[in-house]
């Protein structure tokens, strides 16, 4: 028996999600797990897994279809089993979706045609009537020739042709829309640091300790299987946790006429993924000790990678406060922006060795890690702020594991 893929609903809020890439075509054999597309919602970015096995016998809904949920999608099943029933369930949906007033309608256009209709979606359709584009002619990068905002977007651009070497003509530049994900962290780095007074301090914390605790961890999970590879970020969230305890103005929401100081931590973690980056937020995070902790914010890094995170959980409120690791990347020191409406956010640096006296007039290197505390001026001082940051040194230099 053939099964409806359903557009999922992610969120109370979200109403329609727009598809941004299939990952199988029609007649494909799929199987229970296989990714069958992306879609994005006003909030983030998401991949469907297929639930069941068979064929991919028919989809309604092209790359660049704003789709609204709980709406078929596609129908997967046996070879020769008959969609009909499924595309008239989808086709009233996805005749009415509209962007800014415009239908999602396919045109008519001359004989010719092997359909005799233009196959557009809503966005490319309206983008084309806007910027006065014709499309009758054009041809479509999308499922069966169906013409994206992207080609428009391409039509728009009228990329110039530099000549290579032998005469082989390429691009002097590519052009893209952003993508939904990429506008909203767009909006939410200007507004944060247009609407609030944000200054950050820098430190640095002997690891010695953290790095013993790590390398216990490595050797542990050789020989243990039910030993969590607790990281040293996860280490780093900990003493973050335990310093926010101890200064709960710094675990806050700055409200304009009021500060909304909270009772748990409930840490954002910066996420860096394919599609941009996420801040999800880990929930009473306080209240795990520390290899429920290292488990939790694995699970939300991965959720947000393969696109399976809520909606609720990214929302900048969900936080009271955010840790940002960038030593990887051999980063010494950076500023990072504040998720508002929290009051702070951590920024994690590299570890470079330092000389150091160690005491009769004995000179040696110790790694010292970068951290960098931005705060929101309006909701805390300097010297709290700088307190704050101090602590978490602290809990760094005195960690035991």
């Amino acid at each position: 028996m053939a099964t409806a893929v359903i557009m999922p609903k992610q969120g109370q809020s979200v109403e329609t999600c727009i598809i941004t890439k299939w990952f199988k075509k029609k007649g494909d054999s799929v199987s229970a797990g296989d990714l069958l597309f992306s879609y994005e919602t006003d909030k983030a970015a998401f991949e469907l897994e297929s639930t069941a096995d068979g064929i991919l016998l028919d989809m309604f809904f092209g790359e660049g279809d704003e789709v609204p949920v709980l709406v078929n999608v596609a129908v997967i099943g046996k070879s020769g089993e008959s969609s009909e029933a499924f595309i008239q369930q989808a086709s009233p949906a996805k005749a009415s979706v509209t962007q800014k007033g415009t239908e999602a309608v396919e045109a008519i256009v001359p004989a010719g045609n092997k359909d005799n209709k233009i196959r557009i979606s809503p966005r490319a359709k309206h983008l084309a009537v806007e910027k006065k584009i014709n499309y009758i002619n054009m041809n479509g990068s999308g499922p069966n020739g169906r013409i994206l905002s992207a080609d428009i977007e391409k039509a728009l651009s009228g990329v110039p042709l530099s000549t290579k070497a032998k005469g082989i003509p390429v691009a002097e530049y590519t052009e893209k829309p952003l993508s939904n994900v990429r506008k909203l962290i767009a909006k939410a780095m200007h507004a944060s640091l247009q609407n609030s007074a944000q200054l950050t301090h820098h430190m640095s914390a002997d690891v010695r300790f953290l790095l013993e605790a790590r390398q216990k961890v490595k050797t542990r999970l050789s020989s243990d299987k039910n030993q969590q590879d607790i990281t040293l970020n996860d280490m780093i969230c900990w003493c973050v946790i335990k310093a926010l305890e101890k200064f709960p103005q710094a675990n806050s929401h700055y409200l304009d006429d009021r500060i909304k100081t909270f009772n748990k931590v409930h840490l954002g973690l910066a996420v860096d993924t394919p599609r941009g980056l996420m801040v999800p937020a880990l929930k009473n995070a306080s209240d795990m000790d520390l290899a429920g902790l290292s488990k939790e914010l694995k699970s939300i890094a991965d959720a947000c990678r393969k696109g399976s995170i809520s909606p609720e959980l990214i929302q900048s409120t969900a936080a009271t406060f955010t840790v940002s690791n960038l030593g990887n990347y051999g980063v010494e020191m950076f500023t990072p922006v504040i998720n508002l409406p929290q009051a702070g956010i951590l920024g994690v640096c590299t570890i470079i060795n330092r000389p150091v006296d160690l005491g009769n007039h004995t000179f040696g290197f110790v790694p010292y890690i970068g951290l960098s505390l931005t705060y929101d001026h309006r909701a805390i001082d300097g010297g709290p702020a700088t307190l704050f940051l101090k602590e978490i040194r602290e809990q760094i230099e005195g960690f035991r594991y």
